[in-house]
């Protein structure tokens, strides 16, 4: 399976078009999340990839609902919020928002650790794990040299074990890889990021 994967869109209209001529070669499209700016512009966002001709698998970010998304989701799309989706043989589970809870102002949609341990113990096998926010200590660093990602995710990743874990969130760790045991891990951006599993 070629996967296609892409995190914080932000209704880049550029970004979209590559990742969708891009999706012509691709089996599955994940998003990782904020496909808008601070909840506006959402319908238009999703209309950016409606030509994606594959699967897509997405999660919402923190500049999203999980309802809103599934609103205007195209029929190609599977929301995921603490659930998983089979595609073929491939257990994919997503989880979305920020993870822990982000230092910004009300319009931040987001999870305690509490409240992601909860939804993530829903999981008991996964091949990918897509998550808006990154894992503690990888892909989660800041222009200040602060890690602020989850530790509910990391725990995730070494109980579950998956090859794949797809997120985004941390604007400069964008194009951050690395490996927590077996798992691949990667913040991936707005690019095209190709992947075979």
């Amino acid at each position: 399976m070629r996967i296609l994967a892409f995190s914080d869109l932000h209704a880049n209209q550029a970004h979209a078009d590559l990742l969708v001529a891009a999706s012509a070669s691709a089996d599955l499209v994940i998003a990782a999340g904020d496909f808008c700016n601070f909840h506006k512009g959402l319908q238009q966002a999703v209309d950016m990839l409606s030509a994606i001709p594959c699967p897509i698998i997405a999660v919402p970010g923190n500049h999203e609902t999980a309802d809103a998304l599934c609103a205007v989701a195209p029929s190609q799309m599977t929301v995921l919020h603490g659930q998983s989706h089979a595609i073929g043989t491939i257990e994919v589970f997503g989880i979305g928002y920020g993870i822990p809870i982000s230092p910004f102002t009300d319009w931040s949609v987001d999870l305690t650790e509490t409240e992601a341990t909860e939804m993530l113990e829903n999981c008991h096998q996964a091949d990918i794990i897509v998550s808006h926010s990154p894992p503690i200590h990888l892909g989660d660093k800041t222009a200040n040299g602060t890690h602020v990602g989850s530790t509910s995710l990391r725990a995730a990743i070494e109980r579950l074990k998956p090859k794949f874990f797809f997120c985004g969130h941390i604007h400069e760790s964008w194009g951050t890889s690395g490996q927590i045991g077996d798992t691949q891990v990667h913040n991936l951006g707005p690019s095209v990021n190709w992947f075979d599993l």
